[in-house]
């Protein structure tokens, strides 16, 4: 059920928040044979409305967006060397060393710290800052540099897509796969109408979704995310949130959301009833788009359904490919449900 050609080409594709452009050009290929209206606005948020065989009972929008993390050059100094900072929240340790592609001429460069035999007494332990990093060109000046990038340049992770029979392997797949999601929705035979929202700047606080939930207006939501794995070696056996093969994650509640407690249980039932495999993120930690989405207007009842990944805001993200087909298939059953209004 997972079309893995088009999740490639989806999470290959260098958008980070706020120059999504190559992203929604892609997406709306996919979909512009299939959706009844397909609509841009002011924010770049891609709003598509479909008809199924019935009018919807519960109107219902699907969100998942289009950026990921990334860097913008801010600086050149004057011997060729990009100053940069972060777009969305990146981890300074995943950077050194990182091969990065700069701007629309996708000028390939490398991140660089000092060398490690000019560092000075705990230096080479520490974690440099990011005025300590730059981005190496191989440009010799400011006007070299100026001849192939601008200042406000974005920079992109240069990625692989790889994948085992189990496993995928991708920069941003938070939140790709969920753009899969709702393609692979709207490219089906709905059974009620539905509303989805492709939406923009998530990495940076929430600002597409708002605007999206504002101008839909619906009564439920559904939010297809990716969220952080913590099943690795390092993390003590109460604190591993969620697991790699264990099924679509659902959020009692995070750092924006407390989660619509008849959803969460409405979706645990219909799981066990269609032989889906769920879990619950056992922790109260980070946000996504829920947390605009479901206060808009005058509320808006919402869940959040994610696939468990390792690495997340990284080069090299790690999904389980049974956790992704355990994910399309509860949207699928899901969306018909409170479309529908089985849900109340």
């Amino acid at each position: 059920m997972v079309d893995y050609a088009l999740l490639e080409k989806l999470c290959l594709a260098d958008a980070i928040s706020g120059d999504e452009e190559s992203v929604r050009d892609i997406v709306v290929s996919e979909i512009r044979d299939y959706a009844d209206e397909i609509r841009i606005d002011n924010l770049g948020n891609i709003l598509v409305h479909k008809r199924g065989r019935n009018p919807a009972v519960n109107r219902l929008m699907l969100s998942a967006h289009l950026d990921e993390v990334g860097l913008m050059v801010t600086d050149i100094t004057s011997d060729g060397y990009l100053k940069f900072d972060m777009v969305g929240g990146i981890e300074r340790r995943v950077l050194i060393g990182k091969r990065v592609s700069v701007g629309k001429n996708k000028l390939h460069g490398v991140i660089g710290i000092k060398p490690v035999h000019l560092t000075h007494g705990d230096e080479d332990m520490t974690i440099p800052e990011l005025s300590e990093m730059y981005i190496d060109v191989g440009a010799k000046s400011t006007e070299d540099a100026l001849q192939y990038i601008n200042y406000g340049d974005s920079v992109y992770f240069v990625s692989e897509f790889t994948q085992t029979e189990k496993k995928i392997c991708s920069k941003a797949i938070d939140d790709r796969f969920g753009c899969l999601v709702l393609i692979s929705l709207i490219k089906s035979e709905l059974e009620y109408d539905m509303d989805f929202a492709f939406v923009v700047q998530e990495e940076v606080g929430l600002r597409g979704a708002k605007a999206a939930a504002y101008s839909v207006n619906p009564d439920f939501a559904l939010v297809f995310e990716a969220t952080t794995a913590a099943d690795t070696p390092e993390s003590e056996t109460d604190r591993k949130v969620c697991r790699l093969g264990d099924g679509a994650v659902i959020s009692l509640m995070d750092r924006h959301t407390i989660y619509d407690k008849r959803l969460i249980s409405a979706a645990f039932e219909l799981a066990e009833k269609n032989g889906v495999k769920v879990q619950y993120k056992k922790a109260v930690a980070g946000g996504n788009d829920a947390g605009v989405i479901h206060q808009s207007r005058s509320g808006v009842r919402t869940l959040a359904i994610s696939l468990a990944t390792r690495y997340l805001h990284s080069p090299s993200c790690v999904a389980d490919k049974d956790d992704c087909e355990s994910v399309i298939s509860l949207a699928f059953a899901f969306a018909d449900q409170i479309a529908g209004g089985m849900i109340s």
